[in-house]
């Protein structure tokens, strides 16, 4: 089966159907953990510091939940309409924005102190179109030009990808440089095919005191066994989560019902929506039909 960036463009493969299907696969979200956990580890951010990042491709929230888990306050951008609608039926605590990131980004300079994503950038790669604005070294000059400014000085960029050619991997890293970036690939468990995992991991900044702490990190070597414990971990992680959530009354509730509806309702109010109903006493209950 061919990947999916190359059967559509994501806003139409990542359907209502297909976004439910993705976000319920408990490996889908296990692989989407330890992605989001290594980039985090790659992007160094000081220990114990608030920290404003940026979500790209942020799709259902499967990445930040790990960004609420890990206390950061966050932004996610996604260009399928129905991966935004799952996460905030999810309920997600990041602000969502519906954007094609081959577009750019039209963000303030320097918003964030640094930017995830993953799974994303392969996308990029392919035109949709044979205008010259859809081509793949278009797109990703506008990607990584409007980032670079976005990003405050010093800090990081990480981006997990699935490359298919090292001429793809010279291209992005060769036009990350062109928009002003330093830093490189690191490639964890390069000897196996199923472990192996590509980051690009991208540095903003320049001077002594910037360069001493831009060091490109080291890659993860071997053939990807350690990550059964790695998987334990992250689960235990999710469920200290869950317990945290249940502590601070965010438990979950029974869909349909009446705490879940109040709950939707003030959510939608919060995003700004004008047409959400009033609460009433008969919120949550089932209307009878008579015949």
């Amino acid at each position: 089966m061919s990947r999916p960036e190359l059967q559509a463009p994501p806003e139409i493969y990542y359907g209502d159907a297909e976004a439910s299907k993705y976000t319920n696969n408990t490996r889908i979200q296990q692989i989407q953990a330890d992605m989001t956990y290594r980039a985090l580890e790659l992007l160094n951010l000081p220990p114990g510091e608030p920290a404003f990042l940026l979500d790209i491709g942020c799709g259902s929230g499967l990445s930040g939940e790990i960004l609420d888990e890990e206390g950061y306050v966050w932004v996610g951008v996604d260009v399928a309409p129905s991966m935004l609608e799952v996460a905030l039926e999810r309920e997600v605590e990041g602000d969502l924005f519906l954007q094609d990131i081959g577009q750019g980004f039209g963000f303030r300079p320097g918003s964030f102190d640094g930017a995830i994503s993953i799974s994303v950038l392969q996308w990029l790669l392919n035109a949709e179109t044979s205008h010259p604005t859809s081509s793949p070294p278009h797109r990703l000059a506008r990607f990584f030009t409007t980032l670079h400014s976005a990003l405050r000085n010093p800090s990081r960029a990480v981006l997990q990808f699935y490359p298919t050619s090292d001429d793809q991997v010279q291209l992005i890293t060769s036009i990350a440089q062109k928009a002003g970036f330093g830093g490189g690939v690191v490639v964890d468990y390069p000897n196996s095919k199923k472990a192996r995992k590509v980051f690009l991991c991208l540095f903003v900044g320049d001077g002594r005191a910037a360069s001493a702490a831009q060091q490109l990190p080291a890659a993860l070597d071997g053939d990807g066994g350690a990550e059964g414990k790695d998987a334990k971990a992250t689960f235990e992680k999710r469920r200290q989560r869950e317990s945290r959530r249940e502590k601070s009354g965010k438990q979950k509730v029974a869909k349909g019902g009446k705490d879940w509806i109040l709950r939707k309702k003030e959510l939608y109010r919060r995003r700004g929506k004008d047409d959400v109903p009033r609460d009433s006493k008969f919120t949550g209950r089932k209307r009878r039909a008579f015949f």
